[in-house]
C-alpha cells in the first residue's frame, strides 16, 4: 500500500505522525459509516498529518452528516480531481484503504492517536516559534509581550486542540447556530445565554450570549457598578454544574464570574455584594453599626457567598494583554462563564498611542477578542461624557459615550443606566415655594426606587427601555414589581 506521505519533505517527515493509523481509520470509516459518530468528537480533518487524508476525511464526514453513504465508490466522484490523491494512485487508493481496513472497533483508538500526534506537532511548532522570537532581539518585541503571546497560543491549543481555527465551512456555522437555538428552546425561559437574574433584562437581551461584548454606561452615581455587581452575584449564586447539551461539562445554570475591579478594592466590592445579599446598608457594614438581627443576616450572607464562584481581580491600571492572559488562566483553572470589567477607561492599552481615541479603540477591540476567544459574554462598564448634564432630558444616548466611535462600533450591546430620581433630588425648591415643593414631592414619590436601563444598541435584538427597582441603601437593582405584588418576597 502507498505510504500516503504525499511528497512531504524530510523535515516534515521527522515530525511525530502515524500514517498507518490514518489509513486504518479512513478504511474503517468507509466500510462502516457508524464509525464517524465514535470519532467525530475526537478529531477533524486538520488533525491528519497527510493533507490528502484530511481531505478524504472531510468529504466523507460531509456525506455522512447528510445521511448519505461514504464509500470508495461514492467518494470517488468528489475526489477524482484531487492532485494529492492522484500522486497516491487516484481513486484506486480509496479502494485499497477500505480493502486493508483491519478492525472497525479499534477506530476510536486510532482517532485518539491521530489527535495526540497532531497536538504534539503543534506544540513543536509553537516551541520553535517561541525560540525563534526569543532569539531575535528586537526593540518592538518585549519579552513580557512574548510570554503573553506564547501563553495565548498554548491556551488555545489546550482548549480547542488547534492553534488557529482559520476558515470554517458554512455547514459547521449553521450547525452551531441550530445548537444555540435548540438550547434556548429546551430552556423554559427561552434564553440562549446566561440569565442576569433580572427578568425584564433577560426578556430584552435573551440572556448574556457567549462571545458578545456588552457595554454598560452611565454618569457617576447612576449605579453602573451596583448593577454589574448585582448581575455578577445573581449569576454566581445560581451556578449549577452539569453536562451541557453538547456533552461537555460546565455550568448548566448561572456560571463562574470573573470581575476586574480597576476602581474599587476587592474588599470594597465584597462589602457591596454583602450589603445587597444581607439587606444591610453598606455604610453600616463599614462602621460595624448593626443590630443583632442585621449582623446575623450579614454572617449568613457571608457564609452563603463563600461557595459562590465569583473571582475578583482588583489590580489597578491593567494592560489589555494582561487582562486577557489572566482571564485565560481563570478559565483554565476554575472555569469562566461571564467576565465583567469595571471600568473600560481604566484599562491600559498594550502600547501607548498618539491619541486617547486610538487607545480606547485598542481596548474595546481587545475586549471583543477576549469574548470571542474564551466564548464568554464580556460586560465592560464605561463612563459617559459631561454633555448629558447640559441637556434638558438627561437620558443618555450613544453619542454621549466617551471616545464613542470605537465603543459603539465594537460592542454587540450598549446599555445606559439612568435614574431620574438622582437629578430630580437636586431640583428641590426652597421651603418658601410651597406649591413648587408639593409638586416636587409628588414627582419624587413617582420616581422613588425606580431606575431605567436604556438599550441604545443591540445587534441581535430590539432596543428600548427596561424598568428596574433600585434600593439605594443596599445598592441593589431588582425586578420592578407592581404595588399589589409587594410583600411577595421579590426583594428578599
Amino acid at each position: 500500500m502507498a505510504d500516503g506521505s504525499g511528497g512531504l519533505g524530510p523535515e516534515a517527515q521527522s515530525l511525530p505522525h502515524n500514517i498507518e493509523a490514518e489509513q486504518a481509520l479512513l478504511g474503517a470509516l468507509m466500510i462502516n459509516n457508524d464509525v464517524y459518530d465514535r470519532v467525530a468528537s475526537i478529531i477533524n480533518e486538520d488533525h491528519f498529518y497527510d493533507p490528502v487524508h484530511g481531505r478524504i476525511y472531510e468529504t466523507a464526514a460531509r456525506r455522512i452528516q447528510k445521511n448519505a453513504l461514504a464509500s470508495p465508490v461514492t467518494l470517488k466522484a468528489f475526489l477524482e480531481e484531487d492532485e494529492g490523491l492522484k500522486e497516491l494512485g487516484g481513486p484506486a487508493y480509496l479502494a485499497r484503504l477500505a480493502g486493508a481496513a483491519i478492525s472497525v472497533f479499534a477506530a476510536k483508538d486510532y482517532a485518539q492517536q491521530i489527535y495526540d500526534l497532531a497536538i504534539r506537532r503543534q506544540l513543536i511548532s509553537i516551541g520553535q516559534e517561541i525560540s525563534l522570537k526569543a532569539g531575535t532581539v528586537d526593540v518592538e518585541s518585549e519579552p513580557k509581550e512574548q510570554i503573553v503571546e506564547a501563553e495565548q497560543q498554548l491556551y488555545q491549543l489546550g482548549e480547542a486542540g488547534k492553534v488557529d481555527s482559520g476558515f470554517q465551512s458554512f455547514l459547521k456555522a449553521v450547525t452551531d447556530a441550530v445548537n444555540v437555538a435548540n438550547a434556548a428552546y429546551q430552556r423554559e425561559g427561552g434564553l440562549a445565554g446566561v440569565s442576569t437574574g433580572l427578568m425584564d433584562m433577560d426578556g430584552k437581551l435573551g440572556g448574556l450570549h457567549p462571545s458578545d461584548l456588552l457595554i454598560l454606561a452611565g454618569r457617576p452615581s447612576m449605579g453602573k457598578t451596583s448593577l454589574a455587581t448585582n448581575i455578577a452575584f445573581n449569576i454566581a449564586k445560581a451556578f449549577k454544574k452539569g453536562v451541557r447539551p453538547d456533552g461537555s461539562e460546565g455550568a448548566i445554570e448561572g456560571g463562574v464570574v470573573g470581575f476586574y475591579s480597576l476602581e474599587m478594592s476587592a474588599e470594597q466590592l465584597a462589602a457591596r455584594i454583602l450589603s445587597e445579599a444581607a439587606q444591610v446598608p453598606s455604610e453600616q457594614i463599614r462602621k460595624g453599626d448593626m443590630t443583632e438581627d442585621e449582623f446575623r443576616r450579614f454572617v449568613e450572607a457571608a457564609k452563603a457567598l463563600e461557595a459562590c464562584p465569583l473571582y475578583i481581580d482588583d489590580t489597578p491600571a491593567l494592560p489589555i494583554s494582561q487582562l486577557a492572559a489572566r482571564a485565560r488562566r481563570l478559565k483554565r483553572t476554575h472555569g469562566l462563564d461571564v467576565l465583567i470589567v469595571d471600568y473600560l477607561q481604566l484599562v491600559r492599552p498594550a502600547t501607548a498611542k498618539d491619541s486617547r481615541v486610538n487607545e480606547v479603540s485598542e481596548i474595546t477591540q481587545g475586549l471583543k477578542a477576549i469574548a470571542k476567544e474564551l466564548n464568554v459574554p464580556v460586560i465592560a462598564l464605561s463612563q459617559l461624557s459631561r454633555q448629558v448634564e447640559s441637556r434638558e432630558d438627561k437620558r443618555p444616548q450613544l453619542s454621549d459615550l466617551r471616545e464613542s466611535g470605537s465603543i459603539e462600533q465594537d460592542a454587540d450591546v450598549v446599555m445606559f443606566v439612568f435614574r431620574e430620581e438622582y437629578y430630580k433630588e437636586r431640583e428641590k425648591p426652597g421651603d418658601h415655594d410651597v406649591e413648587g415643593m408639593m409638586k416636587w414631592q409628588e414627582e419624587m414619590s413617582a420616581l422613588h426606587g425606580k431606575a431605567e436601563v436604556i438599550i441604545g444598541k443591540q445587534r441581535h435584538g430590539p432596543i428600548g427601555t427596561i424598568e428596574l427597582a433600585f434600593e439605594g441603601r443596599f445598592t441593589k437593582f431588582s425586578n420592578l414589581v407592581k404595588s399589589y405584588q409587594r410583600g411577595a418576597g421579590e426583594f428578599g
